[in-house]
């Protein structure tokens, strides 16, 4: 994702990928709200709701204790159900569509870094291979090599519990049950996956290496040790281990390095969040991290992604650990899991809850300097995706206008607005019947607001000059402006 994004803006992208082949499994199995609206974005969500069934649920901290998507301010109310490796299939031909090349293979084990660039060494089938790049975008994992090599710290928690998985079959049907079956010994949860079933359940003793792999014995022993009853498996597909670990990059850029995705942060499983963070993490590099390539970022362009996504991060760190608290097995915790489900009976509190864990709540800072319009709810967060009629009479929505990953102006007003962003964002001036009361939005490529003007609440053009040259520049390289959509 991280590489579409540059590529959308015009930067060249190499891709090294230490494995020869997609590996075929998958840890995560959904998209969250937070992603498809940001795909949504891209043009490019319906090749991956083509792939799935969607669900206006997610589950908080226990299966049994579910958070109404519904009520949630957002175009996609739901989260999609589809495997991880078709989410990174999707992506890559995305990326390769927009010619970012990659290198299968590769398998980075060196990186220096100067003034000008980045020199990364990786080893490959045919030998050792040196690349000169002017950034370096670590993407790489928990065990992040390019993060290691970058001497970037990794604070926080080790794993002191285990989760161990299954991508198998029970061989006597109706034995193990979809849902949550508790026995003696803990709940075991399964999970219905295309021809077969994720069974999930509790590691009864923490390994002295982590490493050490899951066999199908093993995962048969603590499944009967779990349920107090054997129920036999055919060979499992897929076995893996996973902890609850929580760390976080102490930074997520340095010098002309940078990491996204699970090299900068890591959480416990609860909520199946990895994938979705990551694909924040991507969008809101993305197109900084381009404009600072091409020479066009304002100063600080670059650091308000690690002000941001640091902070998002730990949230997520927040929120992950709190539902593996909730959802663990101390009697002590039992009262404490009983006020939080009735609390989320409450239509605000599951309001929260739902746009906090998939995202949709994320709200960055944005300096408008002035106090003026600071609180409207959509600053900050995904502007929404408004009906808007340009002034021709086309119709077309704001979604629509970010599919070329640049920013965007609309101006329901006399044209002044437009005037002011013209020559570095897109600019349209329209309509706005939906949206009465709107005289004008900045919407930066991420789909954030950066700015919002209201016939109640108006803000003249000095705070928006201030929002286009921090998140803009100057008016360096001119894009366009249109009195029709921007295409």
């Amino acid at each position: 994702m991280t590489a579409a994004e540059l590529a959308l803006a015009g930067v060249p992208v190499t891709i090294l990928e230490r494995h020869p082949s997609h590996p075929g499994h998958s840890r995560g199995f959904n998209l969250n709200p937070y992603s498809l609206e940001v795909l949504d974005r891209r043009g490019i969500v319906d090749r991956f709701l083509a792939e799935g069934p969607t669900v206006p649920y997610t589950m908080f901290a226990d299966p049994r204790l579910l958070l109404d998507l519904t009520a949630m301010a957002a175009g996609h109310r739901h989260v999609l159900g589809i495997a991880q490796a078709r989410v990174e299939e999707l992506l890559a031909d995305r990326a390769t569509e927009l010619g970012v090349r990659i290198s299968r293979g590769h398998e980075v084990t060196a990186l220096e870094q100067d003034e000008d660039g980045v020199t990364v060494t990786a080893r490959t089938p045919e030998g050792e291979r040196r690349i000169r790049a002017a950034y370096v975008a670590g993407c790489d994992g928990s065990r992040s090599a390019v993060r290691k090599l970058a001497g970037i710290g990794f604070p926080g928690t080790p794993a002191t519990r285990y989760t161990i998985l299954a991508d198998a079959e029970p061989k006597v049907a109706g034995d193990l049950p979809l849902g949550v079956t508790t026995g003696p010994g803990g709940a075991v949860l399964v999970i219905p996956r295309p021809g077969y079933v994720r069974i999930v359940v509790k590691d009864p003793a923490a390994p002295e290496d982590r490493d050490e792999p899951v066999t199908a014995e093993y995962f048969q022993a603590a499944l009967d040790q779990a349920l107090g009853r054997h129920v036999p498996l055919s060979p499992p597909r897929w076995l893996s281990r996973f902890g609850d670990a929580a760390r976080l990059a102490d930074r997520f850029v340095a010098g002309r390095v940078v990491l996204a995705g699970d090299a900068a942060h890591i959480h416990p499983p609860a909520g199946a969040l990895g994938v979705n963070v990551a694909l924040a993490d991507a969008v809101n590099l993305g197109w900084k991290l381009a404009a600072t390539v091409q020479g066009r970022a304002p100063d600080g362009l670059l650091d308000s992604y690690h002000a941001e996504r640091h902070a998002a991060g730990a949230a997520v760190l927040r929120y992950t650990q709190a539902q593996a608290l909730l959802g663990g097995d101390d009697e002590r915790l039992a009262p404490l899991r009983e006020l939080i489900t009735e609390l989320t009976a409450l239509a605000p509190v599951n309001r929260h809850l739902a746009e906090a864990v998939t995202g949709i709540g994320t709200r960055y800072a944005m300096p408008s300097g002035s106090a003026a319009g600071e609180d409207h709810p959509w600053l900050g967060r995904l502007a929404p995706d408004l009906k808007l009629t340009g002034l021709d009479g086309t119709p077309t929505g704001l979604a629509a206008l970010l599919r070329a990953g640049r920013g965007v102006l609309v101006d329901c007003a006399d044209g002044t607005f437009a005037a002011a962003a013209a020559g570095r964002v897109d600019t349209l001036r329209a309509r706005c019947a939906d949206e009465p009361g709107l005289a004008g939005l900045l919407v930066r490529p991420d789909g954030h607001t950066a700015w919002v003007s209201t016939t109640r609440d108006p803000m003249p053009p000095a705070t928006l000059e201030h929002a286009l040259t921090t998140w803009f520049g100057a008016g360096e390289g001119k894009i366009s402006a249109c009195e029709t959509p921007c295409r």
